[in-house]
């Protein structure tokens, strides 16, 4: 369960920064709404019917009784602006604005937005966490009035971004293997091994696995590895040697015939086709 909203109080704001490597040790459920300003870092998402990446300048939404795991997905340390709510503290927002733009809102869970919107998203989150920092008997009602504008820039101003539905839930025990693999990719992983964290067989987990994912075990592996190997590519001037014993290759030879077999070019072909 994660931390919810103090007994009396219905929002709350605040500012949170995290090592790079932090990673949520399981699966949350909270009773509370909650919107993420992303300041720093790269993260990925995963709930039974959704996994999603996002960084600097986007804002993921979250929504009570939905289960949810975040892990890192680069070496920048994690900075963002949180603020959880009530369902009664929306209301007079949704009686306003109409229920089907606010639960389609919530349903799209990520955000991207141009560089501008982002500097007047920020300085709305910022004023936010001033005010909820206030000792003022009426900071509720304020923020209520602010909360309302921000969703309304939100919505206003967001750029199209598909967050892509699977057909049926990922079952816990396929959600643990996610997140062992999402954890461990850089490590010698096994289908024995993640078995294991899943408590299944071998044999009926990796039917299992293909039949909820639609990809193999070993080919969903290469696939988080070579996604780790792209951002690296982007956001790093690391060697390829380097990356690959980063992402779980063994050498930088190896890791540029996988990368060009999945991406049709080389990993130098591609940091240099970015530049």
């Amino acid at each position: 369960m994660s931390i919810p909203i103090p007994i009396g109080k219905q929002i709350t704001v605040q500012k949170d920064i995290y090592p790079n490597n932090y990673c949520m040790p399981s699966m949350e459920i909270a009773d509370h709404y909650d919107i993420n300003y992303i300041i720093k870092g790269d993260r990925k998402a995963i709930t039974p019917l959704f996994s999603y990446s996002y960084h600097k300048g986007d804002i993921t939404m979250g929504s009570p009784y939905t289960y949810h795991r975040t892990v890192s997905e680069s070496d920048i340390p994690y900075e963002r602006y949180l603020i959880k709510f009530t369902p009664d503290f929306i209301e007079p927002f949704i009686k306003y604005i109409g229920k089907d733009i606010f639960n389609n809102l919530f349903e799209q869970k990520l955000f991207h937005f141009s560089e501008k919107t982002q500097i007047k998203i920020k300085q709305i989150f910022s004023e936010m966490l001033e005010e909820y920092n206030k000792k003022n008997p009426y900071k509720e009602f304020i923020l209520q009035g602010m909360l309302n504008r921000l969703l309304t820039v939100i919505w206003e101003n967001k750029l199209t971004v598909e967050v892509k539905r699977r057909d049926s839930p990922l079952t816990n025990s396929i959600l643990d293997a996610i997140y062992y693999i999402e954890n461990n990719y850089a490590k010698d992983i096994t289908l024995n091994k993640a078995a294991k964290e899943s408590h299944f067989s071998p044999s009926h987990f990796s039917r299992l696995f293909k039949v909820q994912l639609g990809v193999s075990f070993t080919e969903y592996v290469g696939n988080v590895r070579i996604e780790h190997v792209k951002k690296m590519l982007i956001q790093t001037n690391k060697s390829i040697m380097e990356i690959a014993l980063e992402t779980g290759y063994c050498n930088g030879d190896y890791l540029s015939s996988k990368f060009k077999s999945k991406v049709g070019m080389t990993p130098s072909e591609f940091r240099r086709s970015l530049k």
